[in-house]
């Protein structure tokens, strides 16, 4: 049990600017400070009125490609026309994007108004409770209250972290989506992904449809475990669906797909990389599921596909030389992307901009860039949980190589530094530059990065 909090910073003043409600928000317990309970949410929701029970829900969780998962459901709902809402973590830049509405975030104003909304209930269990919420209990209570007040016809939750005592498991789900599971988080959830996945079955409940990608055989026994012994139904990739033929195309992929109840050909996802080939096949299946015996309309599915979005998940965010955001953070996320860029590029050479937080798995994160990075700039995101870019260039010295390796603590520098290494060091127009290493570094790159794209567009009349 983690140790007695300081009281809540700014408890005095209300609240009146999303600066200022960002900021109290802040000053509650870090999403990496857990107290495993649910009390604190249970005790919130149920003043709020449970509003978590006005909407039907898709639960997501799962190590790796929940939020591509989320945004593709989210879509493909909206596609079919219901209105929906979208709980997701960590932000890429702004807390308004983890609450959205229609497939869009809220409003600054609107997302104040969903923090005041909840503030005197959350004040009430923080006086009640030994402890008080925490950040992420807090913005999932405001999510659920946003969703009912909206109203949607269909919420899509992201998990924070786990599932059994994820705030987010409240909520009592129509269907649950399970991306592939290994080893992320291990401090809070265990070493082993079979470990992992016992806190994550917790999101299954009694007459829950399961639908999960393909996983390791100990993390699916625990899965198909838990669904026999509450009744859920599961439905397993690579067995009830899955992605039967895919072929990389300009600006994304073409795909097969073999849904619940039928076979969509030709399908183009507009993303890079088989694995969210496999997340695409997982979103259809979960609408499916989510549908009942109501069948799809191939055209929508064919829209709402050509129309999916993932900011930071290999984001071409600048061309000359090309820059591409890819919030991988851990070895698994790493090696998918790695093998993305392989599958769907032609950098010559390409060059990473890495930097880390200190409980990750870092090393193994470099180990699965070494062979498609040519150089390396090892930096630093702006938060104290950060590795220091020396110490990370350290490591990435031993996996690298010295003269592979560069150093800028600084990450608009260290991106500088890593597009002139790309524009010199292969023929001229063909280097790249990956961002990567944690939601984090992406966000604050892509801050930096978008507005140097519109001032070169209004420079070049585009």
């Amino acid at each position: 049990m983690s140790d007695t909090p300081a009281p809540v910073a700014g408890a005095t003043a209300e609240p009146t600017t999303y600066t200022e409600v960002e900021r109290a928000l802040l000053a509650r317990w870090p999403e990496t400070k857990l107290e495993p309970s649910l009390e604190r949410i249970e005790s919130l929701v149920h003043l709020l009125g449970d509003p978590q029970h006005a909407y039907p829900a898709v639960h997501l969780t799962g190590t790796n490609g929940k939020t591509s998962t989320s945004r593709m459901i989210d879509t493909l709902l909206r596609a079919r026309g219901l209105r929906t809402g979208r709980f997701t973590s960590p932000h890429v830049e702004s807390m308004t994007e983890r609450i959205s509405v229609d497939g869009e975030p809220i409003s600054e104003e609107a997302f104040v108004e969903a923090y005041h909304d909840v503030a005197p209930f959350a004040s009430i269990v923080d006086a009640e409770g030994e402890y008080p919420l925490s950040f992420f209990e807090t913005v999932v209570g405001m999510a659920y209250a946003a969703f009912a007040d909206a109203p949607v016809d269909a919420a899509i939750v992201e998990v924070g972290m786990g599932g059994s005592w994820d705030a987010t498991n409240v909520v009592e789900a129509k269907v649950a989506v399970i991306t592939p599971i290994s080893v992320d988080h291990a401090k809070y959830l265990g070493e082993r992904p079979e470990d992992i996945a016992l806190e994550k079955a917790g999101i299954i409940k009694p007459g829950t449809t399961v639908v999960t990608a393909e996983q390791p055989p100990a993390v699916m026994e625990v899965l198909l475990e838990r669904a026999a012994e509450v009744g859920a139904t599961v439905l397993r990739e690579g067995v009830d669906f899955g992605v039967v033929h895919r072929v990389p195309a300009v600006g994304g992929q073409m795909l097969r797909i073999q849904g619940l109840r039928a076979e969509y050909d030709e399908v183009f996802l507009p993303l890079y990389g088989a694995h969210q080939g496999q997340n695409a096949a997982l979103a259809l299946a979960a609408v499916e599921a989510f549908a009942g015996d109501e069948p799809l309309d191939s055209e929508l599915v064919h829209e709402a596909f050509a129309e999916a979005t993932s900011p930071g998940r290999l984001e071409i965010i600048r061309r000359s030389p090309t820059i591409v955001l890819d919030a991988a953070h851990n070895p698994h996320g790493a090696r998918a992307t790695a093998e993305a860029l392989e599958d769907s590029f032609t950098f010559n050479p390409l060059v990473g901009v890495v930097g880390v937080m200190t409980d990750k798995d870092y090393e193994g994160v470099l180990a699965a860039f070494e062979h498609v990075f040519a150089e390396i700039v090892c930096t630093q995101n702006s938060t104290a949980r950060a590795m220091p870019a020396e110490e990370l260039a350290e490591a990435a010295r031993g996996i690298f190589g010295s003269d592979r390796v560069h150093v800028a603590p600084r990450l608009d520098d260290a991106i500088d530094k890593a597009a002139t290494l790309a524009e010199t060091g292969g023929v001229y127009g063909s280097g790249g530059v990956l961002v990567t290493g944690s939601v984090i570094t992406v966000g604050e790159a892509r801050a930096m990065l978008k507005p140097r794209e519109r001032d070169r567009d209004r420079r070049e009349g585009r």
